[in-house]
């Protein structure tokens, strides 16, 4: 009877349209779609990469080796189970014209590349006339970038290694290049038949072998799988298949998409605070009404449930414009999106973010609601007489409290279930519920202060009635401080962090690392590229050590995965080196290095804090796949590694007799003048022209762009954040337009001129907008000294520009907030605003 009796009273109470309850539609619609249209454009981009699956890889399956071709046996089962089979080899090297060099990213292919897709190029003409040779001279292709780096025109000549190439054509599509992952030079694509006096592809040399297979209609994948991992076995073959053909893209837009939804979780509670003062302002308009039906007989339940049920209407209402606009919006972009992404995406309506956002929504609504709800069981009939609103306990009975808690518990585990990574929901979460809770006290510190600040103003009218304002009830300085003060936490933090990585890469890396890293270089080679460096006063240091690269697959006889889980050292292949005495630097943290003629059984010394992380202990043995061959040995030291200054640095060392007799090359790192590096660059190259040399700066420039793409990301997510939180201040405005018109009346009636009423309206928000940037930028300094400490391990300092901006962004949100709706205030006849407040 009673729930029967509510609903009739909601939807008569909703008869009276929307009035009220624009701000509650509003930022609860923008926080979900803000969530929804991050989750659609994920699960666009994982459409685009499942559809495109074979192209971005390059063929139904793909076989990769390590520093070798696959041999005759090997290739004899790819061609008993492909009806095509196309070799690729990767590998980076210097591209010379003339006296220029540049570092690509070469790709050697051979007649059937690609197998599925095809290369664009300008001009348009084919592949296969583009790398054919002429005149004694191969062909080769070049991205924009490299050919404008080498001043090159189509026509011209270039050189990688030994081998001299004709530029034919620009590369403006390459089907699988978001396959081959993060690269540090635009590329470039000849035959490898091409290379075969070139110098690059010797014994030994840093290069990826692929073997793109076309498979026959019948054939099972995973079947196929399994019988090349038992064909392959201990040959370092990694295995990769159309249904994802670029694992890491799809890594990396999982990874960000899910920590861009957590932070659109902070859109949602600024949001939160927008809907429960909403509700509250609403509740307080229907307080007589509430009295009324008390006297009348209705019981507490009914009076809730009538107001639950129309609060959860709008909420309904709410959540869907959000979810509709989620959707819609990715597809109006699409357009857009589809031509600025450097990968494949399908833009269409995905129920999965869409039901994930709503229910987000739903959630957000019913946390912030139920205490303003819970409120109406304090309205008695007796408050027809006297107004007891704001004396109204503001903590609801336990039933409520404990329902908070559950939807809240709730949110939180499907946060951490659709993100799939719980350290992160906790982590993120935990961060928005602290920068909330120092809010709330920051806020409740300035009413206090402020009240205590507006008895020692006298004889500075405009700062003692901004204070008094501020201390009071009816400014909404909760409201202000939390809304703005969360989307300008994630902005500060997000700014700290940036500020602080591009610190480190700009200012403090170029001190301590080196000019440059030279890989590929030969044993043989190591006398004269030694000769020419150590005799140069420009050069301040050399380091140089052999380099092998290998793959862990056992940890003391188990799967590496098993053992040590999925830490990046057990990922693909790595870095290996040998030594006969630990370096100058190194320091030996346990165990005891092996003396510089050891002979024996293989033993390994192991970076401290990776083996730690992986679990590894003095004893341990490993498993190393180096060049298709198992080498065990036993863990018998750790080291100290510094991986931070850019240096040489390996997770694993050898003893020399464990590895020397492989076929490998050297890698080295120069300390040079800035001066004199474009000279030692052309003398080496010219010497020993298959040497590649990476420039650390524009490595790390590479780095610093792509850090830059993802603070900007961020900075889109809490973007709306802040537009919430400006509609939460356009609200917390809007609700003390009457109070504001109130105070204005009664000080120009006690003579005050317009002037110093508005001096004071601008005073009191421009403090509030200052108080709320300080504790956003204080929350924001933490969260970004935590990630740069914890995360990153790198120093911090406060980055002002950025912080300045956060305080100044608070002011001016602030200001023109309460500008906007100042001016009917400052306009109004004393004598009306007094009669209509009677």
């Amino acid at each position: 009877m009673s729930l029967a009796l509510a609903t009739k009273f909601a939807r008569r109470e909703l008869r009276g349209g929307l009035r009220g309850f624009r701000l509650f539609l509003a930022c609860l619609a923008l926080g979900v779609a803000a969530i929804a249209a991050v989750g659609s454009v994920r699960s666009g981009i994982e459409a685009g990469l499942s559809r495109e699956g074979a192209a971005l890889l390059g063929g139904d399956a793909e076989l990769e080796l390590t520093y070798r071709f696959a041999t005759e046996v090997e290739l004899a089962w790819m061609q008993g189970n492909a009806t095509a089979v196309s070799e690729v080899a990767e590998f980076r090297s210097m591209a010379a014209a003339g006296d220029d060099r540049a570092l690509t990213q070469v790709k050697a292919v051979d007649g059937l590349y690609p197998l599925v897709g095809s290369v664009e190029l300008a001009p348009d003409i084919a592949l296969a006339d583009a790398l054919s040779v002429e005149d004694g001279l191969p062909g080769g292709v070049m991205e924009r970038a490299l050919i404008d780096r080498l001043g090159l025109s189509i026509g011209d000549t270039f050189a990688l290694g030994t081998q001299s190439f004709i530029l034919r054509a620009e590369i403006t599509r390459e089907p699988d290049s978001a396959g081959s992952g993060f690269a540090l030079g635009p590329r470039t694509l000849v035959t490898r038949d091409s290379l075969a006096a070139s110098g690059l592809l010797s014994a030994g040399t840093l290069y990826n072998s692929k073997y793109r297979l076309t498979l026959p209609p019948e054939a099972s994948i995973p079947e196929l799988e399994a019988e090349a991992e038992e064909t392959f076995a201990n040959s370092g073959m990694r295995w990769r298949d159309a249904s994802n053909g670029a694992p890491g893209v799809a890594r990396f837009v999982e990874r960000l998409s899910s920590f861009l939804i957590l932070v659109g979780l902070s859109g949602l509670a600024v949001g939160g605070v927008g809907v429960s003062a909403a509700v509250r302002s609403y509740l307080a308009r229907k307080t007589e009404v509430i009295a009324t039906l008390r006297a009348l007989g209705a019981d507490r339940a009914t009076i809730f449930q009538t107001y639950f049920i129309q609060i959860g209407i709008l909420s309904l209402l709410g959540v869907a414009i959000g979810v509709v606009l989620g959707a819609a919006v990715p597809i109006a972009l699409a357009p857009v999106l589809e031509a600025r992404l450097p990968i494949p995406s399908a833009f269409a309506i995905f129920p999965e973010p869409l039901i994930e956002a709503g229910l987000y929504g739903l959630l957000t609504a019913f946390i912030f609601t139920l205490w303003p709800l819970a409120r109406t069981d304090r309205v008695r009939a007796a408050t027809l007489f006297r107004d007891s609103w704001d004396g109204a306990s503001r903590l609801p009975a336990l039933p409520f409290i404990l329902a908070t808690g559950f939807a809240i518990a709730a949110l939180v585990g499907l946060a951490g279930w659709f993100s799939g990574n719980w350290w992160l929901t906790l982590w993120t979460l935990g961060g928005i519920a602290g920068a909330l809770a120092l809010l709330s006290l920051a806020a409740f510190l300035i009413r206090i202060a402020a009240r205590a600040l507006s008895h020692r103003l006298r004889g500075r009218p405009r700062w003692r009635w901004a204070m008094a304002a501020i201390g009071g009830t009816g400014e909404g300085a909760g409201a202000v401080v939390l809304s703005l003060g969360l989307g300008l936490s994630v902005l500060a933090a997000v700014g700290q962090i940036d500020g602080n990585l591009r610190q480190a890469i700009a200012g403090n890396l170029p001190d301590v690392a080196p000019s440059y890293f030279f890989v590929d270089i030969q044993k043989e080679q190591m006398p004269g590229y030694t000769e020419r460096l150590k005799n140069d006063p420009a050069v301040s240091r050399i380091d140089s050590a052999p380099m092998l690269r290998g793959v862990v697959t056992m940890i003391n006889g188990r799967p590496a995965a098993e053992t040590g889980g999925d830490h990046w050292a057990l990922r693909g292949d790595r870095g290996l080196t040998y030594a006969a005495q630990p370096g100058e630097t190194a320091i030996i943290t346990k165990g005891q290095w092996w003396d510089a003629d050891y002979t024996g059984p293989p033993q390994i010394s192991v970076a401290a804090e990776e083996a730690d992380e992986i679990g590894l202990s003095l004893g341990d043995t490993l498993t190393v796949n180096v060049l298709g061959r198992d080498i065990t040995g036993t863990i018998t030291s750790f080291q100290e590694v510094d991986f931070s200054n850019a240096g040489i640095g390996f997770v694993f060392t050898m003893n020399p007799s464990a590895l020397e007799g492989a076929p490998h090359t050297f890698i080295s790192t120069v300390y040079a003048e800035p001066e004199a590096e474009a000279q030692i660059l052309r003398d080496l190259a010219s010497q020993f022209p298959n040497i590649t040399a990476i420039r650390v700066k524009d490595a790390l420039a590479r780095v610093a762009d792509v850090l830059g793409g993802l603070a900007a990301a961020t900075s889109y997510g809490a973007a709306a954040t802040l537009l919430t939180g400006f509609l939460v201040l356009i609200g917390a405005a809007a609700a003390g337009a009457d109070a504001r018109t109130y105070e204005a009346a009664m000080l120009k009636t006690m003579g005050a001129s317009r002037r110093m009423i508005a001096a004071s309206f601008i005073l009191r928000a421009g403090i509030l907008g200052f108080a709320a940037g300080a504790v956003a930028l204080l929350a924001g300094a933490l969260g970004g000294w935590a990630v740069s400490n914890f995360v990153m391990e790198t120093d911090y300092i406060i980055i002002w520009p950025s912080a300045l901006m956060i305080i100044a962004g608070g002011i001016a949100a602030t200001v023109l907030a309460g500008l906007g709706f100042a001016r009917r205030a400052l306009q109004a006849r004393p004598a009306r605003a007094l009669r209509a407040r009677e």
